[in-house]
């Protein structure tokens, strides 16, 4: 089994090859020789560091049910219908079904929100770039203050406490901050409710973000609440939309997560203009990490199960 620190040191030995690599290869034997080169060494890194790592899924799972601001109200999640029928498709009569969902906002679930959101001039979800696939991910913990304090903020104390402890926060990486508030998240549409109006939830102070952003040069921050800040303006995420920062929110399971040694891979929807993402986000980590799934031959074929059925109650398809 690979250590964190072999993990790390394979995959930056591998990629850091690459381009010295190429080079030499595109002067011995053309350009079709040079794409060989950087392909077998990408392929590398991924055998020796990302193969046997585990996953974690970050991301809470999308229902009509979960908590949002009320300023823009639930999701409906409803079956499919055929348009010259009126009919729900059906596994019976079509061989197949498939689900209509109306999102009230693109400001739901697990998230990630472009600056265009608050800033007209800056990118929107369509224009973030395919750069920010996979990134350095760093997890700082509040957890044991927001257990004193619901609405303790993320200090620019912690992060220097942090960097004491596990060394200086990499440019260009993804800085999540664990509250533990994500295990409050709620399917009932009730509960939800009170969840997302609850004005006690923990944040990222304004000098925190500015410190991260302004010294460490990272990529974006996350968070699990859904909003950055309890200011009244919501100063942290204002200044983070008008400086052409992205952020996360929603984000979950980051008790599994080791504060430094993964990388994370980020996902979402290209929705042309959209100014939310339905984000998915994936803790890639070191095979010792407790937490996690690891590749398998079962990951293709999938394994059947119960067959999926729609409940009326809940809004969607369950086992």
């Amino acid at each position: 089994m690979l250590s964190s620190r072999s993990l790390l040191a394979l995959a930056a030995a591998a990629l850091a090859v690459l381009p010295a690599t190429a080079a030499a290869h595109g002067r011995d034997h053309g350009h079709g020789s040079s794409h060989s080169a950087r392909s077998s060494d990408l392929w590398r890194a991924y055998d020796q560091a990302l193969a046997p790592a585990k996953y974690i899924d970050l991301t809470h799972d999308l229902t009509p049910g979960a908590p949002v601001w009320k300023g823009f109200g639930p999701a409906q999640f409803l079956p499919a219908v055929n348009p010259e029928t009126g009919n729900a498709y059906t596994y019976a009569s079509d061989g197949f079904e498939a689900t209509s969902y109306v999102f009230s906002t693109d400001q739901f679930g697990t998230q990630l929100d472009p600056p265009a959101h608050w800033a007209p001039e800056y990118p929107a979800i369509d224009e973030i770039p395919s750069t920010y696939a996979v990134r350095k991910l760093v997890v700082i913990s509040i957890a044991a203050q927001v257990a004193k304090d619901p609405a303790y903020s993320l200090s620019v104390k912690d992060i220097k406490s942090f960097e004491r402890r596990y060394g200086k926060i990499p440019a260009g990486s993804v800085v999540f901050v664990r509250s533990d508030w994500s295990k409050r998240w709620t399917d009932d549409p009730e509960a939800a409710k009170v969840l997302a109006a609850d004005p006690a939830f923990p944040g990222v102070s304004l000098d925190a973000l500015k410190y991260l952003h302004e010294k460490r040069h990272i990529l974006f921050h996350g968070h699990e609440p859904l909003d950055t800040d309890t200011t009244p303006t919501l100063e942290g995420e204002a200044w983070l939309m008008h400086h052409g920062y992205a952020q996360a929110e929603g984000v979950a399971n980051l008790d599994g997560v080791p504060p430094t040694g993964c990388l994370v891979n980020i996902g979402f929807p290209k929705l042309r203009g959209g100014l939310g993402g339905y984000a998915r986000y994936v803790a890639i980590c070191p095979p010792s990490t407790t937490a996690g799934t690891a590749i398998s031959a079962a990951d293709a074929p999938l394994a059947a199960g119960a067959p999926l059925h729609w409940d009326a109650t809940l809004g969607y398809r369950v086992r």
